[in-house]
């Protein structure tokens, strides 16, 4: 099992949404964060003040998948957030040591995105 974190654009996510909907996988959470990568700093003007903004708007998808799921959750994260243009986000890949559904008991595979037959 591994825990699959997208950082993508804003106005990808819903693009996003479609692809991991298409690939089959279920199960997310979705958090609007700040970060700062690549991008060249950005110079806006706030109340006749030039302000440099040092962090960007960024949409955090947190997707718990069986093993047989990563690479399917990772091509529709691409699919879905790539513009080709610096600052369209990062993918990481962490070992997932256990899962546990609440409501059911329902431990590990079974807790994530199911195993497909």
């Amino acid at each position: 099992m591994k825990l699959v974190i997208g950082i993508v654009r804003p106005d990808k996510a819903n693009d996003v949404l479609e692809a991991l909907y298409r690939a089959e996988v279920r199960g997310f959470s979705l958090s609007r964060v700040q970060g700062h990568g690549g991008e060249l700093d950005r110079v806006e003007t706030y109340r006749g003040t030039r302000v440099k903004m040092g962090l960007s708007e960024k949409m955090r998808f947190e997707i718990a998948v069986s093993d047989e799921f990563v690479q399917p959750t990772i091509d529709a994260l691409c699919d879905g957030g790539q513009t080709g243009e610096v600052g369209d986000g990062k993918i990481f890949v962490v070992p997932l040591e256990r899962v546990v559904r609440i409501r059911s008991g329902e431990t590990d595979d079974r807790a994530v995105t199911p195993l497909r037959t």
